[in-house]
């Protein structure tokens, strides 16, 4: 190795290194903050629940409660089979639900600390059904999880669901989903119209997670297994020469958006790889642009999310090495 390569090497490690202390101080000063929250178990609540208990119960929880509903019927929910098996398997599931209360809590600080009118929402856990479309919900500053879709991608309750929707159903994956939802929040385009603005609206969604939970990992953030991630990477040069080459990306085909961005077993290139790829490739290529962007811009995640698809495409002199 000659002198100019130590030089170069020499600078490298020192910008690592420099770039590791800064993070490092950030997520000091990010876990330094006080936030107080509690985790409220209405779904253990709502499984002790007697007749005589019922109307006070309804008065913490109003929302959960439709008025055209009559109290016998939700007796007669709490005793049947279907809803004791669920409330039995929720709590086995999550006993004490520390380590996801405390991944929530530093989902909450992250965000709070990007943004300060950032308010902490009412947390409850819930055990009513299956519902792999509507996994949990997010309005205002009420946070709803039902825990009875993330109970492990092998449980018996979805035996007849896709398997791709099943994959993601697991405990690992709430804390990414609650940040998608806040991600939604803060998203804004002015339009998403080409194939390119979906996918950088999806990538300011994955980006998001990066900066609000970086602890977790790049699989958990996309809902992929470790290896459809590791597919993802391989191949990323090859599927952008894919969408380059084939004039996708300013294209408004709506079918391109149903063949690389929404939950599908496979991305459909119409090739012999299909099969051994994962889905949502789109929202892969998307979310590698806007870290490309985030690179060559000083810019802070709420004025990124605020940001236009053409000035993130631009700015991020996006180029995968093959």
């Amino acid at each position: 190795m000659n002198v100019k390569s130590i030089q170069i090497l020499s600078l490298l490690v020192f910008s690592v290194s420099i770039s590791c202390k800064n993070e490092s101080s950030l997520e000091k000063e990010i876990n330094a903050l006080e936030i107080d929250f509690v985790v409220e178990r209405f779904d253990e609540v709502f499984s002790k629940t007697t007749t005589k208990e019922l109307p006070k119960i309804k008065q913490v929880y109003p929302f959960l409660f439709p008025e055209r509903i009559p109290d016998s019927v939700w007796i007669t929910t709490i005793n049947s089979d279907l809803q004791k098996e669920m409330f039995s398997e929720g709590v086995k599931q999550f006993p004490d639900f520390k380590s996801e209360k405390e991944s929530f809590e530093n989902l909450f600080k992250h965000v709070k600390y990007y943004d300060k009118t950032f308010k902490i929402p009412r947390v409850i856990t819930v055990a009513d059904g299956v519902d792999y479309r509507n996994k949990l919900v997010l309005q205002a500053d009420l946070l709803i999880i039902n825990l009875m879709n993330y109970l492990g991608e092998e449980h018996e309750f979805y035996q007849n669901i896709p398997v791709y929707f099943a994959e993601r159903m697991k405990p690992s994956q709430i804390t990414p989903e609650i940040a998608e939802k806040y991600a939604m929040k803060y998203a804004h385009q002015s339009q998403r119209k080409t194939f390119l603005d979906e996918i950088i609206y999806h990538g300011k969604l994955l980006y998001f997670k990066d900066v609000m939970i970086p602890n977790f990992s790049d699989a958990d953030k996309i809902g992929y297994s470790q290896e459809d991630i590791n597919w993802a990477e391989i191949n990323e040069a090859q599927i952008w020469s894919h969408f380059v080459e084939n004039e996708m990306l300013f294209s408004t085909d709506p079918k391109l958006f149903t063949r690389f961005t929404i939950p599908a077993p496979f991305s459909k290139f119409y090739l012999d790889i299909d099969n051994d790829s994962p889905g949502r490739l789109g929202q892969y290529i998307g979310w590698q642009i806007v870290r490309a962007y985030a690179e060559h811009s000083d810019v802070d995640i709420i004025s990124l999310m605020q940001a236009e698809s053409d000035q993130i495409f631009k700015k991020s002199k996006y180029k995968p090495k093959r």
